[in-house]
């Protein structure tokens, strides 16, 4: 936050903190839970490296864990309506018209089988499969900053087919098993319901499916999808060619393939080698209504320059729109992982100690509030000009 004084940041910070808890107040009945639900914000947001409830109380001043506890368990509050505040405050600041919708999940290891969601399956987060929670999020990139805005527990089949354990967990009744691409559809069509700005979707493999991207065609939305090798491409319109994204990619002569960066990393610039293949053209009509102009259905390849390890991504964007364009819009989708760890090491998105599906949601709402806050801080700590002084020369100086 180089941009404003240490005495502005301090400002900052606690008047954003006021705003913050001023926008959550009405979420709570009692005056008595608010306060302690502000106080688990300033628990997350302390420099204790775990924000346990133990810890927190006693950074409250609290003699045990208990109101703590209460917030995230016994308490009768929405957290669904404390996901849209951080996410309509979060837009506030952070609302660009070009902005990136990235998806994600993370992990969160756990022991034993009672946390809801808890199973046996691969997570990033560890590289294995293990003991864990899944978590789908969604968060917005924009060139002012990024915060997560949404977020969805994944449950397992082996939990939306046991009723008793459903109800264990609190888990709300008629809810179903989705796949992680159906929880990441339902926050898209939520953030365009919403009327969020944003111009492209971003995501791994996970979410390179068929339904989100005719589902994003039909929004009007660009995207850079990852897939598989095996996926297969066709083109029609354009130079003919078909087959599986890897054999398509090991054709390409050389001089088709650009080092271009990604973004910006902790040791510089991201860079790979790139390829782009245009598929067809389309008229953006024949998906939605009152549209009009061409699009152009791809193919992204990116290249390890040290391994030649491949990723591709099914793209889908305005005719004439460059590699360029398409690789940063791919780069800002590390933002997302940038969010994770940030989230996990200083406000304790995996330090959830309920088991409980609303104790879950709760926690987690919490935390994406403190990051927002964060981001917000940030950007309007960056944004400071120092104010200009006018510079008063020695009258024995201004005489020689």
């Amino acid at each position: 936050m180089a941009g404003a004084s240490i005495e502005t940041t301090l400002e900052l910070w606690a008047s954003s903190l006021r705003d913050v808890k001023a926008r959550m107040r009405p979420l709570f009945a009692q005056e008595r839970a608010a306060v302690s639900a502000g106080l688990f914000l300033d628990g997350l947001l302390s420099d204790e490296r775990r924000k346990t409830g133990w810890m927190r109380a006693e950074a409250a001043g609290d003699p045990g864990p208990w109101r703590q506890q209460t917030v995230l368990g016994r308490g009768r509050w929405d957290a669904n309506a404390l996901r849209d505040i951080v996410r309509d405050y979060a837009l506030e600041t952070l609302a660009d018209p070009d902005a990136v919708l990235g998806i994600d999940e993370t992990g969160f290891l756990k022991q034993g089988k009672a946390s809801c969601g808890v199973t046996r399956q691969y997570t990033g987060s560890a590289g294995k499969i293990t003991n864990c929670q899944i978590g789908v999020f969604a968060t917005y990139v924009s060139r002012h900053g990024h915060a997560f805005i949404d977020r969805a527990l994944y449950l397992p089949k082996t939990w939306t087919d046991d009723l008793q354990r459903l109800a264990a967990a609190h888990v709300p009744a008629g809810t179903g098993f989705s796949t992680k691409p159906q929880l990441a559809r339902a926050m898209i069509e939520r953030a365009i319901a919403a009327r969020l700005p944003f111009a492209w979707v971003a995501a791994d493999s996970v979410y390179g499916v068929a339904d989100i991207e005719m589902m994003l065609r039909r929004a009007g939305k660009g995207y850079v999808l990852g897939v598989t090798g095996k996926h297969h491409f066709g083109s029609w319109g354009k130079e003919p060619m078909a087959g599986p994204a890897y054999e398509i990619a090991a054709a390409r002569a050389g001089s088709s393939w650009k080092r271009l960066s990604a973004g910006q990393g902790t040791k510089g610039p991201r860079l790979h080698d790139w390829t782009y293949i245009e598929l067809a053209d389309l008229d953006a009509a024949e998906f939605y209504d009152g549209a009009d102009g061409t699009w152009t259905r791809g193919l992204l390849v990116r290249r390890n320059i040290a391994d030649g390890d491949l990723a591709f991504f099914s793209t889908w964007c305005p005719a004439g729109t460059t590699i360029d364009t398409l690789v940063g819009v791919e780069g800002r989708r590390w933002a997302i992982e940038d969010s994770f760890e940030t989230a996990k090491n200083e406000l304790g998105l995996d330090h959830n100690e309920t088991r409980s599906w609303h104790g879950w949601h709760r926690h987690v709402s919490l935390v994406m509030l403190a990051f927002a806050m964060m981001a917000v801080i940030r950007h309007r700590a960056n944004s400071t000009t120092p104010p200009k002084t006018n510079l008063r020369i020695p009258a024995y100086l201004r005489r020689r």
